[in-house]
């Protein structure tokens, strides 16, 4: 098992501040798989500030795997040091997305790869975080062929 991570999750990268209630923001993390990813390895692709509600976001990526479709890749967050929703680690808490093909869709994705919106434990609205928190991936099985590309995790959320 292997951590990998983007730019935007390090501990160095500064962590996005309250822009007013209501207010739209936007953390994101883009993360080039230069090998195949094996089972259990996490990308972690971005950090939301305490406070943060997440909405929604997207789960982007290359078509990466060229042979019989066999990568699994799920979106969740990492344990935070909060007593909230975070406080324990979901790996899968905005999907778990099962098997990515990677096949084009006419009028939504026609070039091929995925796009895909966030959606698990959101299904029953917004979930809140009370500390700062890491916004991973957790690869569940690698590609049959290929492996490489590129991975985006995009969060939306706004503060009460």
């Amino acid at each position: 098992m292997a951590t990998l991570t983007a730019t935007r999750a390090a501990a160095n990268f500064p962590v996005g501040g309250f822009a007013g209630a209501g207010v739209l923001n936007v953390a994101y993390g883009t993360y080039t798989l230069a090998a195949n990813p094996t089972a259990a390895d996490i990308l972690k692709a971005c950090r939301i500030p305490a406070g943060a509600t997440v909405i929604g976001g997207w789960l982007r990526g290359e078509d990466i795997d060229t042979g019989t479709a066999a990568l699994d890749i799920d979106v969740g967050w990492a344990a935070n040091a909060g007593t909230g929703v975070g406080a324990t680690a979901d790996p899968d808490g905005f999907g778990n997305f099962g098997v990515l093909n990677g096949t084009a869709v006419t009028n939504y994705l026609p070039e091929g790869g995925f796009l895909i919106p966030l959606h698990g434990t959101l299904a029953t609205g917004p979930k809140s975080f009370d500390a700062e928190t890491t916004i991973q991936c957790v690869f569940n099985a690698p590609a049959n062929a290929g492996g490489t590309g590129t991975v985006s995790v995009v969060v939306f959320y706004v503060f009460n």
